[in-house]
């Protein structure tokens, strides 16, 4: 299988195709953290002790990954509530997730709704 070509850089190195050079890796890093800086707290976001009450609940109800099967540990939104307390707290809004489904699947999918 052939193999693809090392490309260059922005700052001029070239690097293996399929990996980060690591001014990559260290302005992706600054951006998150600055992104994170600006985020409010999660109980600030409504995941405070009735949350997680809440959420023990419906995994107890509901214990498996509503999308492989495997055991859920994630209790997700299905509509994105971005801040709406009452579409947070709204019960048929919720799925049970495996982490890796809540990680990768779920997140891919909201990220290509967002960019259309």
């Amino acid at each position: 299988m052939p193999m693809k070509p090392p490309r260059i850089c922005g700052c001029g190195y070239a690097i293996a195709a399929n990996t980060e050079c690591p001014c990559e890796a260290k302005k992706s890093k600054e951006r998150k953290a600055r992104s994170d800086s600006k985020r409010p707290s999660s109980s600030k976001r409504g995941y405070d002790s009735t949350w997680q009450k809440d959420r023990a609940a419906y995994l107890k109800a509901h214990p498996t990954c509503r999308r492989c099967g495997s055991p859920a540990t994630v209790v997700d939104h299905i509509i994105p509530h971005k801040g709406n307390q009452k579409l947070f707290k709204d019960r048929s809004n919720w799925q049970p997730l495996c982490t890796n489904c809540h990680s990768s699947a779920k997140q891919k999918a909201e990220r290509k709704l967002v960019t259309r």
